[in-house]
């Protein structure tokens, strides 16, 4: 029996994954990890702090949404044993927009938790937006502090690269074909360091998983089922 393990996005709370994860119907269990919300913790200690929270002795899917990409990338980077495939939703293993690495202490003074509401949803759901989906991305943002926010923000623009020359597992990226945020771009740089990482796209918005969750849930299981035994 294996288990589907999800790393977050930036808010990092894991409160937007319940339709996905229902979906997962190939595995025993599909759970999202939170991260700390009391702690400023950079891409090397979320990943000691998630390493601590995996399964000890079950076979395991890991997902990295988004921000949590390069997390999931280091850890399969240096693989527990019963890490068996790779999921990448929307992320990058370098800055995903290396011309605004210059501005990040501009992030500073962004009004994270009063951000227009109408430029986040076009942003992030585009089309798909939904009053539901808007009061869900707020509920989560306003869960965590603007600090925080911007931490992982500014984290996430001035990464230079993930290590991923020891990555054996298979591995997928799901990409948004919709992304208003992630450049296309970003999936090409994660198969040009890992080459046998094959690239799935889905109709949707940067936030994936939370507007096409069936979709989504029917590549990865789908990725799960033609895992070599």
């Amino acid at each position: 029996m294996t288990d589907l393990v999800l790393l977050p996005g930036l808010d990092g709370t894991a409160t937007m994954h319940a339709d996905f994860l229902s979906a997962c119907t190939a595995f025993e269990s599909a759970v999202a990890i939170a991260y700390p919300t009391d702690q400023l913790l950079g891409y090397a200690e979320l990943e000691q702090w998630v390493r601590a929270q995996l399964p000890s002795n079950r076979p395991f899917v890991l997902l990295g949404e988004s921000f949590s990409g390069p997390v999931a990338l280091a850890i399969a980077n240096k693989p527990p044993a019963n890490l068996v495939g790779l999921v990448l939703c929307a992320s990058f293993c370098q800055s995903p927009l290396p011309d605004l690495a210059l501005l990040t202490p501009a992030l500073s003074l962004l009004p994270v938790h009063h951000a227009p509401r109408h430029l986040l949803s076009w942003w992030l759901f585009g089309p798909w937006t939904t009053r539901q989906l808007e009061q869900s991305l707020q509920a989560a943002l306003r869960s965590v502090s603007a600090d925080l926010l911007r931490f992982r923000a500014r984290t996430a623009l001035r990464l230079n690269h993930c290590d991923c020359s020891r990555i054996r597992v298979p591995t997928l990226y799901l990409r948004a074909a919709n992304d208003r945020l992630m450049p296309r771009v970003a999936a090409e740089q994660v198969v040009r360091n890992i080459s046998h990482c094959r690239i799935i796209d889905i109709p949707g918005p940067h936030l994936l998983l939370q507007t096409n969750p069936l979709q989504s849930a029917e590549a990865v299981c789908a990725f799960f089922q033609n895992l070599p035994t």
